[in-house]
């Protein structure tokens, strides 16, 4: 596999501002946020695991997942990355198993940043880990950007660029590198 024009991303909190969709659909359904400093949905709502699971699943195969904006400069960055530079992306999701859902990013993420940014999408169930999928990338030394430090960390285990997206709820130092913006990215990238 050829590394050197594939970029693999996450989706939610990396390229897609998945959080404001989510507040604003938890709002409609009667919620309120406790903890806006968590990445867990459980803890920001102060709900039980099992039920903070569920309304991710319900809100994950909901029609909103068709409009959800994208995350900071992400879609002139990537845009960018892709028309001027040649890159491609593989998206890397734990969105759902629901073929609709994923019908519905697929469309959102080709209106967002054009129908060639995208070269292959990859749909894991709500909340699954990324190992498996990471594995077949080993040793390409590809970008992988994500949010969550577990999921970067994986990456790096690897053999792949991790580079974190910069929320307060992956904060610290974590030996991987992370950055407020995309704009940044483009930078290291492109550098």
């Amino acid at each position: 596999m050829m590394k050197e024009k594939v970029i693999l991303t996450d989706c939610d909190g990396v390229i897609l501002d998945w959080a404001h969709s989510w507040k604003g659909w938890m709002s409609r359904q009667g919620y309120k946020v406790v903890n806006d400093q968590v990445y867990d949905v459980s803890e920001m709502y102060g709900l039980p695991k099992h039920e903070g699971k569920k309304l991710v699943r319900l809100f994950n195969e909901s029609a909103w997942i068709r409009k959800i904006p994208p995350l900071r400069d992400a879609m002139k960055y990537v845009k960018k990355l892709h028309e001027e530079h040649g890159y491609v992306f593989h998206a890397i999701t734990s969105l759902s198993n629901d073929q609709y859902a994923q019908y519905l990013r697929c469309k959102n993420l080709g209106e967002l940043f054009g129908k060639t940014a995208f070269e292959k999408y990859i749909y894991l169930d709500t909340g699954a880990d990324k190992d498996e999928i990471l594995s077949q990338y080993e040793g390409t030394g590809c970008y992988w950007i994500e949010d969550k430090v577990e999921n970067a960390e994986v990456g790096q285990r690897f053999g792949l660029n991790s580079h974190l997206i910069a929320h307060d709820f992956n904060a610290g130092d974590h030996g991987i590198p992370r950055v407020a913006n995309w704009k940044e990215l483009y930078e290291i990238i492109t550098g």
